[in-house]
């Protein structure tokens, strides 16, 4: 017994010296990177797996339709919204004229709406029935669609168009963020070398901006491969509708995986890119002095156009639809809020509430857990965790499902072989397949928020904590967690934002008869009864404001040198 026990020991002690960095915050940061890793991992698996007939069937129907316009999505978002989102960033960053300062806030409005909401707005503005169209007809005495020609809106043009208006601010943001980082050393000597403002621009400015830019790009193009309700309101097939359709219509998950799976290549090969692009262009600022940025003061036919260019945006993506969902809610306000409505919001308040709080809890722990030890092993697993937000929320569905369903099967099977009961479903289609789904596509928001913000925390205060008899629960209790409050409020923010607009993922994983704003909205809308959805989505539209607000607030005073920021040295 002595010789055993003192071998088992030696083997204990081999181990700790083996993995010196395992304890319980990197073994529980491996665990849970490994949880928010499976759905994915799902998805590949059942989509590697033979499907039978249903696989031929779409390659000899559909699958290329999917691939092709996915790509024309893609393609006409990411160039509308790198020349709306890089266009206003710089104007209202670098140039001088009325409104500037309205501006610079307004523009993010837009990323408040949501775009299945702004597609059922200008649905029953454009469509034949509607205003449009009809002072048309009423002033050139038209009767039939054959006397005249008007843009669909169902089409795809008109979906690229709805998303970018409610897009481009992902590129305004980083872009904006860009510019006002810019030293102005760099953009005087390109002035001083006879330079002007628009040489300037594309010369220096817009390569040192370029690896934002490329960032917010590829984020906009993310929020079009997960967009749901915009697709299947305007019946464009893409992948995103296409694995819905194959799922719930066809009955196939295995051919819904497969879908998804392929889906999950444009995602891989858009990161791919966004990295390799970062890494390939790298620009150095030649100094640690800043100023005020000075501005090119605007005049004339300039002035007219940089106001007219940066309040379009404003005007068709946030204040004409706030205004049609403003009078819509005014009209059918006796008939929206009812018993089931203000249900539908509790829905969406707990849900979102939830999934807020312990994304923060979450994310705390593992960029805490990185923090203590920065192995690579632990880079690498939170890493994968936490791409899930890159990942459509339809493909993200499909893996919840799996892992979940295979979780209930297991227990059911051995609840029967054990006490001859059937469990049935317990996680599938309840509460928790919602809130999992959420935090596995959320988790990289606050897990990088509060990686952000902890970085910013010398490790000597660590250190100091260690000496005084802390240890690493203390030291985070103590010490980091009132440091980093306002990155978990942000973080807390952001999650319950995006988890009340989410649509894909709440579809899909909600309980039988179980509505949020957002699956209500989709509902109603779908069935042309904007009126009755108008004040849940205003309700949507207005959760997402204050966010974008207090962001805009954030990029306004990251400037070195602004009078509430840090100060030059």
């Amino acid at each position: 017994m002595t010789t055993a026990g003192a071998t088992v020991k030696a083997a204990e002690g081999a181990t700790r010296a083996s993995w010196p960095w395992l304890n319980g915050w990197t073994i529980g940061t491996l665990v849970i990177a490994s949880i928010a890793v499976t759905p994915v991992a799902a998805v590949i698996f059942i989509g590697l797996a033979p499907i039978g007939d249903i696989w031929e069937h779409l390659v000899s129907t559909v699958l290329t339709l999917y691939i092709s316009t996915t790509l024309m999505l893609m393609i006409g978002v990411g160039a509308g919204t790198l020349v709306i989102g890089v266009g206003t960033a710089w104007l209202v960053s670098m140039c001088r004229f009325p409104g500037k300062r309205m501006f610079e806030w307004a523009l993010l409005l837009p990323m408040a709406m949501p775009a299945y909401v702004i597609a059922y707005v200008y649905t029953d503005i454009l469509e034949y029935a509607g205003p449009i169209q009809g002072l048309l007809r009423e002033t050139f005495d038209w009767t039939t669609r054959r006397d005249y020609w008007f843009p669909e809106v169902r089409s795809l043009g008109g979906a690229i168009s709805m998303m970018t208006l409610v897009f481009y601010p992902y590129v305004y943001l980083l872009s904006r963020a860009a510019f006002m980082e810019q030293s102005i050393c760099v953009l005087e000597a390109s002035r001083v070398l006879g330079r002007g403002p628009v040489r300037s621009f594309f010369s220096v400015a817009l390569p040192l901006a370029r690896p934002a830019i490329i960032i917010g790009v590829s984020m906009a193009l993310m929020e079009t491969l997960n967009d749901f309700g915009t697709v299947d309101f305007f019946a464009v097939s893409s992948f995103t509708q296409g694995i819905y359709d194959v799922w719930l219509n066809m009955n196939s998950v295995a051919g819904a995986a497969r879908l998804a799976s392929i889906l999950l290549v444009f995602v891989i090969v858009l990161v791919g890119l966004e990295r390799f692009a970062r890494r390939k262009q790298r620009f150095h600022h030649t100094t640690t002095r800043y100023r005020a940025l000075p501005g090119y003061r605007l005049e004339g036919t300039r002035r007219i156009l940089a106001i007219l260019a940066c309040a379009l945006p404003v005007v068709l993506g946030f204040v004409l639809p706030s205004m049609v969902l403003g009078g819509y809610s005014l009209i059918y306000f006796e008939t929206a809020m009812n018993p089931e409505f203000l249900g539908y919001a509790l829905n969406s308040l707990m849900l979102s509430s939830l999934a807020a709080v312990l994304a923060v809890v979450i994310g705390v722990f593992m960029a805490y857990g990185v923090r203590l030890r920065n192995e690579r092993v632990l880079k690498v697993m939170v890493r994968l965790a936490s791409l899930g937000y890159a990942v459509p929320g339809a493909v993200l569905a499909v893996g919840v499902l799996v892992t979940l369903g295979a979780i209930d099967n297991g227990i059911d099977g051995f609840m029967r072989d054990t006490f001859g009961i059937s469990t049935g479903l317990l996680l599938s289609g309840s509460i928790t397949a919602v809130t999992f789904g959420y935090l596995v596509r959320f988790l990289a928001l606050s897990f990088g928020t509060v990686e952000a913000s902890l970085g910013k925390i010398t490790p000597s205060m660590d250190g100091a904590a260690r000496s005084l008899g802390h240890g690493a629960f203390s030291t985070l209790r103590r010490v980091h967690l009132p440091l980093i409050r306002g990155s978990m409020l942000t973080a807390a923010m952001l999650v319950f934002v995006d988890s009340m607009k989410e649509l894909p993922l709440t579809v899909i994983l909600r309980p039988f008869n179980f509505h949020t704003l957002a699956t209500f909205v989709h509902q109603y809308a779908s069935d042309e009864q904007l009126g009755e959805a108008s004040l849940a989505a205003l309700s949507i539209v207005g959760f997402g404001v204050l966010p974008v607000i207090v962001l805009s607030i954030a990029v306004a005073r990251s400037r070195p040198g602004h009078p509430h920021g840090e100060q030059a040295s």
